[in-house]
């Protein structure tokens, strides 16, 4: 492809999910191989997991992936989506709210659900159960059941040890304490609210949309919390469908 026609491409930034890594949207490439996609390993995961979970590391981790999505090392000259899967959806609501200016469109994945709500305890709960529990043994059961649910291929490579549930307590705190849907209000770039349909995370997914100002909300069939595992093809359809959203069918010619 020329060169010029590259600098062309819309660029999207992916954000993984708790204990994941960049891993986790690999195999998305090939899904999507008329978008340029960046993606990170957050602090505490992937090749970073040694690193403690801050909310500032974790901002700053945000802003340098959408800087090089936006023009700095990629070039892309226009302003980029932002995708999380889960506390990286979260993540990015909290950054667009910070930066309502710099992105194209904002996509939520399994991140609906108000921090605030009935499920608040339960959370708090597994992560205090979980140096009882033991991590490996957990992300054993988690890996086992992903791949019950779907998972194969690149996607079930990606599934990751234990180690990263060392950054679950910082992590899931930090949403718990301050990713609430009012801060869509000061989001002023279209967002989409994506949910499998036995998701959990979905609960409150009108209550974000509403935040947003009308967000376009998608359920994906059959699918659960884990569906950018076991559903991508769906998934990477409704990033797709974002990205022409923001730029028009014309951005996605290869």
């Amino acid at each position: 492809m020329p060169e010029d026609a590259t600098a062309r491409r819309p660029a999207m930034v992916l954000l993984h999910g708790t204990r994941m890594s960049r891993a986790q949207w690999e195999p998305y490439r090939a899904l999507l191989p008329e978008i340029d996609l960046v993606t990170v390993d957050l602090p505490g995961h992937g090749a970073r997991v040694a690193e403690p979970f801050t909310r500032e590391s974790a901002l700053a981790t945000i802003g340098a992936a959408v800087a090089e999505a936006g023009g700095g090392a990629v070039g892309r000259g226009r302003p980029p989506v932002l995708a999380g899967h889960s506390l990286g959806g979260y993540l990015a609501m909290m950054w667009a709210a910070r930066h309502p200016d710099a992105l194209g469109g904002l996509v939520l994945v399994g991140a609906s659900a108000d921090p605030r709500g009935p499920l608040t305890g339960v959370y708090r709960g597994f992560a205090r159960a979980l140096p009882v529990l033991g991590a490996d043994r957990t992300a054993g059961a988690a890996n086992a059941l992903m791949r019950l649910l779907g998972a194969r291929g690149e996607h079930a490579d990606a599934l990751p040890d234990g180690a990263a549930y060392a950054a679950l307590p910082a992590a899931w705190d930090l949403v718990m304490r301050e990713a609430r849907p009012e801060l869509l209000r000061a989001v002023r770039c279209p967002v989409t609210i994506v949910n499998g349909q036995l998701d959990q995370m979905r609960i409150h997914a009108g209550r974000f949309a509403r935040a947003a100002g009308g967000a376009r909300v998608v359920t994906v069939p059959a699918a659960t919390h884990l569906m950018p595992s076991t559903h991508a093809e769906a998934v990477a359809s409704t990033l797709r469908e974002a990205v022409v959203g923001v730029h028009g069918p014309s951005s996605l010619s290869t």
